[in-house]
């Protein structure tokens, strides 16, 4: 198997294992179940995961794909702000990589891990995944090397900064609260910059030579 229908697997186990992690609950899900959701013997899902309760974590990460594959894409000439404005708009107008489905799974296993630990832990692998991103990032504007002590600071608290904003944004989403602030997807982008300039210091955020 490729590796690229490996990962479409995981993916695709992933999905039913969530919806029914939000349905019924953690406890009560079985392997047999998600590997019958799947279409699958419950074999083929331990060869894919270690637990039940890691089939969360390719949806998990979902949430977190399109704001980095954003990052990953900003020119040096761009202030952080104008960046995600443009590209969080084109985005809302055109194919964003993560599909709303798996973005709203994504926010209910977020939702779901504040009360199950294995889950905690599935979206905190998620998390480590966005911090060692921003390394690469941030370290190529800073001009130094990824394991940089100054690099790695403004990483960790860059990804602090999307962990916290996915968290709340995904509780409010849930709970069918006022999404008013969230509808202006510039406003909403602009918010993310400036979280991340003041999680900064500053140092992440202008244009770069």
């Amino acid at each position: 198997m490729s590796d690229q229908r490996r990962e479409r697997l995981r993916l695709e186990i992933s999905r039913e294992a969530a919806r029914l992690f939000w349905e019924q609950g953690v406890a009560a899900t079985g392997g047999d179940q998600i590997a019958e959701a799947v279409g699958l013997s419950t074999r083929t899902i331990w060869r894919h995961f270690r637990s039940k309760e890691s089939c969360a974590e390719p949806i998990v990460m979902q949430g977190v794909v399109t704001l980095l594959s954003v990052m990953r894409s900003w020119p040096r000439e761009s202030s952080l702000e104008e960046h995600l404005i443009d590209e969080l708009t084109r985005l809302r107008h055109g194919s964003p990589p993560v599909s709303m489905a798996d973005e709203m799974l994504a926010m209910k296993m977020i939702r779901l891990a504040d009360t199950e630990p294995a889950l905690r832990t599935a979206w905190l692998m998620a998390c480590d995944q966005t911090e060692r991103q921003m390394r690469s990032i941030i370290g190529g504007r800073m001009d130094r090397p990824d394991d940089d002590l100054d690099v790695r600071v403004h990483a960790a608290a860059a990804a602090a900064v999307i962990r916290v904003l996915d968290e709340h944004i995904g509780a409010a989403v849930l709970s069918g609260a006022d999404l008013t602030e969230f509808s202006d997807v510039p406003e909403l982008a602009a918010r993310f910059a400036r979280a991340i300039r003041t999680a900064t210091g500053g140092v992440v955020g202008d244009p770069v030579a």
